[in-house]
């Protein structure tokens, strides 16, 4: 599919342009470590991202115990204790995806205007940038706290959009989850699917965006 007369490309962060789930759940088992709770695989952590940082935590918390008695667990201190691990281990296993940064030199070079709108806390995502190098492609980020609504609300992409003077159907939505494709669909907006992300497990497929690529440098073809 060609996407005809798009001037912003908004991306998600995690599972669509970075790969970040041996940091989260590193940050995540040091976080159930202080309640000598066992520690969770990848495999295992993976369903539990896509809707920001506190439902991780509380999901993997919720497994890590399942049935345990959780009485001596608060959500708060827990929460923290994972946000200061991750600060502490934010990009040391993270990369991106195979074709990410050619693409985004590529999309760059013809003059797209390109944006981040992701789960993430804002306060983690320019120090991934900076340290994977692709800080300068983009004009703009947000996090799950930079608004007050976040995918799949429609708030986050309209504001984007407006921030860069974008009309919506100039607006291209890529991301891994249904949380992106929701978003986009209630923007209004058309989207692109990749297969290789996270998604709770579950095949991009089934949420009906508008073009589905199985690598990221098949974006090339479409714009």
């Amino acid at each position: 599919m060609i996407f005809n007369n798009k001037k912003l490309i908004i991306f998600d962060f995690d599972g669509t342009l970075i790969n970040s789930i041996p940091d989260l759940t590193l940050s995540i088992n040091k976080m159930l470590s202080n309640y000598n709770l066992p520690k969770l695989t990848i495999e295992q952590v993976i369903p539990f991202i896509g809707n920001g940082a506190k439902p991780l935590v509380e999901r993997s918390i919720n497994y890590a115990t399942n049935g345990l008695e959780k009485s001596n667990i608060i959500f708060e201190e827990a929460f923290e204790l994972y946000l200061d691990s991750y600060r502490q281990n934010i990009c040391n296993k993270t990369y991106t995806y195979n074709g990410v940064v050619d693409t985004l030199k590529y999309l760059h070079k013809k003059g797209y205007k390109l944006a981040i709108c992701t789960n993430k806390p804002y306060i983690f995502i320019e120090p991934i940038l900076k340290k994977l190098n692709i800080r300068d492609y983009f004009n703009h980020w947000i996090g799950e706290d930079s608004i007050t609504e976040k995918k799949p609300s429609a708030a986050p992409l309209l504001y984007l959009a407006e921030k860069e003077n974008v009309e919506i159907s100039s607006c291209l939505m890529v991301g891994d989850s249904k949380n992106d494709i929701y978003a986009a669909k209630n923007a209004d907006m058309d989207c692109v699917g990749v297969s290789y992300g996270y998604n709770y497990n579950e095949h991009i497929a089934d949420y009906n965006p508008t073009h589905i690529i199985d690598n990221f440098a098949e974006l090339q073809e479409c714009l």
